[in-house]
């Protein structure tokens, strides 16, 4: 990923859209696991690997810092945040309280055309499952978070649906810290008969299946610690 490339910020355009972008860049390189936890985030090294100025930069910190992606500590400045093990029982105790719910709502709503999109996110998921390296990895893991995504905006609730790409995003770090590498970080079978309850309209079935794959996803971690790559590495500089 390239960030001076032209969906990033330039200097002329206005203060909020290039935080959104910086935001929104750096978040996918956590969820994709290109920043792992503890990475340390000066504001002078975003600003700079930005091409912006440091007042911008510290406004997309603080934003990452409030869905709880990033830790702003006094007198230390800004890191990747490093979620402990009892916040990670958290971050699954909320899915399990919660995705259920968006699916039921999904369910209601959604569409032919809208089940075959599904499906077309488990081919490409099932294609990056077969590929090898730290590319094909990255982008298998965000295919599927992708899945739960596109459930939370088939929804229709946009509250649900900012909520779950906060959950998302936080439980893409979890795994970076606890997860273990030789297992898929969301079962790609389980998906798929997750949509295939949805389109049988069996519910009660699709809700179990929902809840045994985030305690199978949870299962997977062993609390060992992950070494991950700096700032200037995570964007290929």
């Amino acid at each position: 990923m390239n960030p001076t490339s032209s969906a990033l910020p330039t200097p002329d355009e206005p203060t909020e859209t290039g935080t959104r972008q910086i935001r929104d860049a750096i978040r996918d390189a956590i969820v994709e696991r290109r920043l792992s936890p503890g990475t340390k985030l000066s504001e002078s090294d975003v600003g700079n690997l930005f091409n912006v100025s440091r007042t911008l930069a510290r406004a997309a910190l603080q934003a990452l810092s409030y869905e709880g992606l990033v830790s702003v500590e006094k007198n230390r400045g800004a890191f990747v945040a490093y979620p402990s093990p009892d916040e990670a029982r958290q971050i699954f105790a909320a899915r399990r309280l919660i995705e259920p719910g968006i699916l039921r709502e999904a369910a209601a709503r959604i569409t032919q055309s809208q089940i075959q999109h599904l499906r077309q996110l488990l081919l490409e998921e099932s294609r990056l499952i077969g590929e090898r390296g730290q590319t094909a990895r990255r982008a298998e893991i965000k295919a599927s978070g992708d899945f739960h995504l596109t459930l939370a905006a088939i929804s229709g609730n946009t509250i649900m649906q900012r909520f779950m790409e906060e959950l998302v995003a936080r439980s893409s770090l979890v795994i970076a810290l606890y997860g273990q590498s030789t297992i898929s970080s969301c079962g790609h079978s389980e998906h798929g008969d997750i949509v295939s309850a949805i389109e049988n309209k069996d519910l009660d079935r699709a809700c179990h299946l929902m809840l045994h794959h985030i305690a199978h996803i949870e299962a997977d971690l062993d609390l060992r610690e992950r070494k991950g790559q700096g700032l200037k590495e995570a964007f290929d500089l």
